[in-house]
């Protein structure tokens, strides 16, 4: 990559960097080779560490680098769509959501999920934890908040911790007549539990996607799944329904 004078372009010096950078890794770089330093970096193109940073994190939003523990800033793969896209008409652990369960237990529900459940203060509410993994490499992490009045059975369940228990809350939430969900999406920073899960750092970019199960009494569950922003990207079909798809990550 060559130097270039950023002092005399109108637009925020950040933004032409991103450009400058973009077209170096299709030019310069290979899927998976490890990008120079920030310091060495910043000092090729004479910016400031402070934009150089912004550059990198437009890049890896847009899915072009990724940033890997212990490794640094890598050229990403290009993308190549998989759908991970869940029926409108179907319960969570259903053999075609391609979801692996981890776990279940009693949880401290956020605010805004608890709204979404109408759930009252105090009332006990389940979290399962699930991951999606594709080709190894995990995905996305969810947390499904089921209240215990959707499952009255399950106190009848002896089930171990660990997937076994998770698999429970599922098969009590399957017995219920489901009428509908509804999905949100939105940009969010993973939590530091999320990024760990999904080899991430904490605050990178990811995509939050908030789905809402009814039944004829009301809102049953709501899940809350974490997506890698750099993975994935989200598809429109004629019918106007929400898919979401995700890069195959090629193998280092």
């Amino acid at each position: 990559m060559g130097t270039t004078q950023l002092e005399s372009v109108p637009e925020p010096k950040y933004w032409h960097l991103k450009t400058v950078l973009s077209e170096a890794l299709d030019q310069d770089f290979a899927v998976g080779e490890i990008l120079p330093n920030e310091r060495e970096l910043a000092a090729r193109f004479g910016v400031a560490r402070a934009t150089l940073r912004q550059a990198l994190e437009q890049l890896e939003l847009e899915g072009r680098l990724q940033r890997r523990r212990g490794v640094g800033t890598t050229v990403a793969p290009p993308r190549v769509g998989v759908d991970v896209g869940g029926a409108q008409h179907s319960w969570p652990g259903e053999s075609i959501d391609g979801w692996e369960p981890v776990d279940a237990a009693e949880a401290v529900v956020p605010s805004a999920v608890l709204k979404l459940l109408g759930a009252a203060p105090g009332e006990l509410v389940l979290a399962v934890r699930r991951s999606r993994v594709e080709q190894g490499q995990v995905l996305a992490a969810e947390l499904l908040y089921v209240p215990a009045s959707s499952v009255p059975g399950l106190s009848a369940i002896d089930a171990p911790a660990g997937p076994a228990r998770a698999r429970a809350v599922m098969r009590e939430l399957q017995k219920l007549v489901l009428d509908g969900q509804d999905r949100s999406v939105e940009l969010g920073s993973a939590r530091a539990e999320d990024a760990k899960e999904l080899d991430r750092l904490p605050g990178a970019p990811v995509l939050l996607v908030t789905t809402r199960y009814f039944t004829a009494a009301g809102t049953a569950a709501v899940s809350v799944a974490t997506y890698r922003a750099d993975t994935c990207r989200l598809t429109f079909g004629d019918s106007g329904d929400v898919q979401i798809t995700h890069d195959a990550q090629v193998a280092s």
